[in-house]
């Protein structure tokens, strides 16, 4: 028994994909048909117009706020004040994340972490 192609098994699946795309389409159908007939059944008992009908499609919602816009990543972030400055420089560091070059090297050094830490101006 032979292995069949690269080519004739792409051939093969893409005829099945179409088969099978088709199939969903048609099933979509099926489920949509109901669903107008009901629609228009109630236009025409109410009288609505299509224009009516694109109009508060396209109107917002009497009432409703409009949606706030939602918080990106980027806007969410927010200041944190710095918890340790270098003496001679005046760099700052928060406390988060690595700790940078110029603590790491004092402590390397036998300088405690505590040496930088700013006063707290409130106390």
């Amino acid at each position: 028994m032979t292995r069949p192609s690269y080519t004739t098994e792409k051939s093969r699946l893409e005829k099945e994909m179409a088969k099978l795309q088709k199939r969903i389409q048609t099933l979509q159908t099926k489920q949509r048909k109901p669903k107008i007939a009901a629609i228009v059944r109630s236009m025409r008992e109410y009288d609505i117009t299509l224009e009516e009908v694109s109009a508060a499609f396209n109107r917002k919602a009497p009432g409703r706020k409009p949606a706030a816009p939602r918080k990106t990543s980027a806007t969410a972030k927010r200041v944190v004040a710095p918890k340790y400055r270098h003496p001679e420089t005046q760099a700052t560091w928060t406390g988060r994340g690595k700790a940078p070059r110029w603590i790491s090297e004092a402590e390397a050094a036998g300088t405690p972490r505590e040496t930088f830490l700013i006063a707290d101006k409130a106390g």
